[in-house]
């Protein structure tokens, strides 16, 4: 099964974890800039001032985002790049940036996403107060009606705000993040009441002034909890617990979700929180409940829940060596599907998964590549669980995988890598990871590649589908039809067809197709072979009958193919300069009494 005709196919950044030039042409301060000047905040004293360079090297970071195979790319926008005190004077310099970079995307048939705010706010406003400042929606109104302005006669796709959990809940509570304050509860809610106002004012400005028809949407984190079986009663708990507002803390989706959508705070938020709800004026949930075209939510991790004696949600253990990332994230695919499922039926609203994606210990291997194997088996189970998702009736739009490259990844610096582009921070060398290359056939067959990667049943399964499978990748060097394969096992062709459709859910001609280029791929990447050997060697007749079926399942010719995996690969010296990768964000979740 391919995924909707349409479905777009990215990954994302933010502007302050890649684009370095901290203090170039122009730019303000941001609150991280001040945040890890003396470097007690960040892991090992890292900070974003480099970062990936990607300010002078975008040109170079499009390219490979091509060859990844994006048709579309969500970046943020530095405030303080293009209003250095946040309001008042343009920086025009900084602006001239994201126009050439929208449009070296669009010429590279990539569509720009551009999100509005991912953390950076200018530090000069922060003096006035930041988000507890009621003037902070009318200067985030200012600032997004300049962006729109100068890039909505090419940009259609907006998202206002990214993870109002993070930049409010661990920068004006936690204190892990930028500005670094700890705040009580009652500044806390203030603070994310003007972050909704600004979303709203935002929605507000696209509208009014975009010169391209506008979809818009906002970014929360998701807290996702899934049940721990399938029971019915174990469901209806992990609804309950998904759209539960807990004491003490923002972690929840209803809080920030439900004004924006329903134009009203939950009401069971408003006696948990109690007296610490701000004070709501007349006018301020019309402004915040705008339309939206669809939800985009940041899923990463998710918990188990399971039905208690009164049917209440109760947290269920995970199992002793459950699989973590590298930043002690458990890795939960469930989470998106039912994330997915919930969240869309609750909001009755499309949804993109804006953000989705795993720290791991990359490193360049003595072959000068990047074997990410455990990223590569990441994207795998949880794609298909968008797909099960999408196979249930979920109008999912898109899926952006985070990150496009590895970067600086707020307090923890550059100690884990999330990005399908590996960057040698010492150097900035760039390159193609094996997962980036996985997602490009994944991209260019529109999903299908995953049918390859779905989990067997050996119980289930048919002897005569086992055997195919083993003929097949046992003799991919021969030149074989389905009838001379049917021959072989004793059946008729049209049997075996059906057979092997019926439990594998591929047509057989197209896996066998599947499996021969696969193993060509692989081969291409040996450079003392020939296109003529490769195409002998996995079964072909013919180069140009090779050439033309690679080019259908990859969409590359081989030679080009080769070109390009040839590109990405470094020299292997370079393997002796590396640094350790960045994460996310350490999101902490609520939890639930056992």
């Amino acid at each position: 099964m391919t995924f909707p005709k349409h479905f777009v196919w990215g990954a994302s950044t933010s502007a302050h974890q890649i684009e370095g030039a901290w203090n170039a042409e122009g730019k303000g301060l941001s609150v991280w800039d001040m945040f890890t000047r003396t470097g007690e905040h960040v892991r090992e004293g890292h900070s974003g001032r480099e970062a990936c360079d990607h300010y002078r090297r975008h040109r170079e970071d499009v390219s490979l985002f091509s060859q990844i195979g994006l048709n579309a790319y969500r970046f943020s926008i530095s405030w303080p790049r293009v209003i250095p005190a946040g309001v008042g004077a343009v920086n025009r310099k900084g602006l001239d940036f994201y126009d050439r970079l929208v449009d070296e995307l669009l010429a590279a048939g990539i569509a720009p996403w551009v999100t509005l705010f991912h953390w950076d706010y200018p530090y000069e406003l922060f003096l006035r107060g930041g988000w507890l400042n009621p003037d902070s929606p009318a200067w985030f109104e200012d600032y997004v009606t300049l962006i729109v302005h100068k890039l909505s006669d090419r940009v259609q796709n907006w998202v206002t705000l990214s993870d109002p959990q993070c930049f409010i809940g661990m920068g004006y509570g936690t204190g892990e993040h930028a500005p670094g304050l700890r705040l009580e509860l009652p500044e806390i809610l203030l603070a994310t009441h003007h972050a909704l106002l600004a979303h709203g004012r935002a929605v507000q400005a696209i509208r009014a002034r975009t010169l391209k028809p506008a979809s818009i949407c906002w970014s929360p984190s998701a807290t996702v909890f899934y049940p721990y079986t399938d029971s019915p009663a174990d469901t209806e708990a992990a609804r309950k617990a998904t759209f539960t507002v807990f004491p003490g803390a923002i972690w929840n989706n209803t809080w920030l979700s439900d004004p924006v959508v329903f134009g009203r705070y939950p009401e069971d938020g408003l006696q948990v929180y109690g007296a610490a709800v701000p004070k709501i004026r007349s006018k301020d949930m019309e402004t915040i409940h705008q339309p939206i075209d669809f939800y985009g939510c940041n899923i990463f991790q998710g918990t188990p829940v399971k039905a208690g004696p009164d049917g209440l949600p109760m947290a269920a253990p995970f199992a002793p060596g459950h699989v973590e990332t590298a930043c002690s994230w458990k890795q939960t695919p469930a989470a998106v599907y039912w994330g997915l499922r919930f969240l869309s039926k609750h909001y009755q609203l499309p949804v993109v998964i804006t953000e989705n994606g795993i720290a791991t210990a990359d490193s360049l291997s003595l072959d000068g590549k990047v074997h990410d194997t455990t990223r590569v088996d990441f994207l795998n189970t949880h794609l298909l669980q968008v797909r099960r998702a999408i196979l249930d009736g979920v109008d999912i739009r898109g899926y952006f995988y985070w990150s496009a490259m590895d970067n600086f990844e707020w307090q923890n610096g550059y100690s884990h890598r999330f990005g399908l582009i590996y960057v040698d921070y010492a150097t900035q060398r760039r390159s193609l990871k094996d997962s980036a290359i996985m997602y490009r056939g994944v991209i260019t067959s529109n999903g299908g590649e995953l049918d390859a990667f779905l989990p067997a049943n050996d119980e289930q399964t048919p002897f005569l589908v086992k055997e195919t499978i083993r003929f097949i990748h046992a003799n991919l060097a021969a030149q074989f039809n389905i009838r001379e394969l049917a021959e072989k096992l004793r059946c008729h062709p049209d049997y075996l067809g059906r057979k092997f459709k019926q439990h594998t859910g591929v047509e057989l001609g197209l896996y066998i197709r599947r499996v021969r280029v696969d193993q060509a791929r692989e081969l291409l990447k040996n450079r003392h072979k020939t296109i003529d050997d490769v195409a002998e060697a996995c079964g072909f007749s013919d180069r140009i009958h090779f050439a033309k079926v690679f080019k259908k399942l990859t969409g590359e010719t081989p030679g080009r193919y080769r070109r390009l995996f040839s590109m990405t690969a470094p020299a292997p010296a370079a393997w002796t300069n590396l640094q350790p990768k960045n994460p996310r964000s350490s999101q902490v979740r609520p939890t639930l009494d056992r």
